[in-house]
This record gives C-alpha cells, sequence and structure tokens, in this order.
C-alpha cells in the first residue's frame, strides 16, 4: 500500500516545491525590473504555473492541477510575498534568480514527465511534456519581463531537462526504485544547469557553410 503511494506522494512534493521555487524566480525577476506588488505576483504566478497548465491543457487534464487544488495558489502568493520582502529589505544574494530557476526547471521537468508517464504517453512524449512543464514557466516569465528566454539563449537549459528526464526513464526501465531514479533526474538536470550557470557550458554552435 505505501510503496503504490510513494510515487504519487513524490510526484505532489516535487510539484509544490517547484511552484514555490518558481514564483521565487519570477517575484526576484519582478523586483530586479521595477515591477509593483500586483506585477510580481501575476509574475509570480506565470512562472510558477505556465509550465503545468501549458501540459494540463494538452495531456487534456481537467480540471487543470491549481484549479483542481487551490493550495498551489496559496504556496505561490506565500513564496512570492517572502521573496519581494528579502529582496526589499535585505541584500540580494548572488545568482540567487538563476539558482531558483535551475531548481524549478529540474523539480518540474521531472514532475511533469511523471503525470505524462502516469498518463501512459510513450517515452518521447514523456520527455516532451516534462521539458515544457519545466521550461515553458520560465520562457513565458522572461517575455513578460522584456527579456530574451534563457531557453532561446546559448547556455544549456531545456537540453538540461531533456537530459535529467531521459535518465529518469533509463533508472526506471533497469528496475531502480522510483525515489532513487527521481532523485538522480532532479540532480542532473540541477547539475547540468548550474555548470551552464557558473562555468558557461554550452552546446555546440551550428556553423554554416556559406
Amino acid at each position: 500500500m505505501t510503496d503504490s503511494r510513494t510515487p504519487r506522494v513524490l510526484l505532489y512534493l516535487l510539484d509544490l516545491v517547484g511552484v514555490a521555487v518558481f514564483a521565487i524566480s519570477g517575484a526576484l525577476t519582478a523586483a530586479r525590473t521595477g515591477m509593483d506588488l500586483l506585477g510580481g505576483l501575476a509574475l509570480a504566478a506565470i512562472t510558477a504555473i505556465g509550465g503545468g497548465t501549458l501540459r494540463d491543457l494538452l495531456l487534456n487534464r481537467h480540471p487543470i492541477f491549481w484549479i483542481r487544488d487551490a493550495r498551489y495558489l496559496v504556496v505561490i502568493l506565500a513564496a512570492a510575498l517572502l521573496s519581494m520582502l528579502w529582496s526589499a529589505y535585505l541584500p540580494p544574494l548572488s545568482h540567487a534568480l538563476l539558482a531558483a530557476d535551475a531548481l524549478g526547471l529540474a523539480l518540474f521537468a521531472i514532475s511533469g514527465a511523471q503525470v505524462a508517464e502516469a498518463g501512459g504517453h510513450p517515452p518521447i512524449v514523456v520527455v516532451l511534456m516534462g521539458t515544457m512543464t519545466g521550461a515553458a514557466g520560465g520562457m513565458l516569465r522572461d517575455m513578460m519581463s522584456v527579456q530574451v528566454p534563457l531557453i532561446f539563449r546559448q547556455d544549456i537549459y531545456a537540453s538540461a531537462a531533456i537530459a535529467g528526464i531521459v535518465v529518469y526513464l533509463l533508472l526506471k526501465a533497469v528496475g531502480l526504485r522510483s525515489s532513487w531514479a527521481i532523485a538522480t533526474g532532479v540532480l542532473v538536470i540541477l547539475g547540468l544547469r548550474m555548470g551552464a550557470v557558473l562555468w558557461g557550458w554550452h552546446l555546440p554552435r551550428l556553423h554554416s557553410a556559406g
């Protein structure tokens, strides 16, 4: 009984933590770009639920996760307000925005993959849905704050999500426990993304023969 409940509990916890971290990312962006309180809350919400909402719409999951469970909105509100208070009265932490974004990407990519996997979709759809869940919220945040989205920049972003989800699926396929596969997938994504932030890792550039 406990065994069958574990993946569902882990999925829910990943979703809640991912929502909180992406809400912090959105609120920090709003504070950095000089938005007001309402703008900060709106950007935090868009960042936190944008990817998951798009995933649920494409997978025809209704009601959408944050409508079905209002605790997601409470988590967004609390995380956004706390991070905005921090940025208003305390010095900003170095790389805080990029670290929050990297953790949100890792958590949401794996939780989004689990949602698609639970729906019985093939591995390629699982990878696509997980990557979209992790990356779309940050992309919407950057577009709303008039920045070039991280996913379109040269450093590793969506490719980190893809790599982590593939590792997660491979570990599940060889019989590793779900919790260990989840943890490893999250760490792969987080490690690749933070490597890009700290050491400038990036994918090879394409060069035209002309």
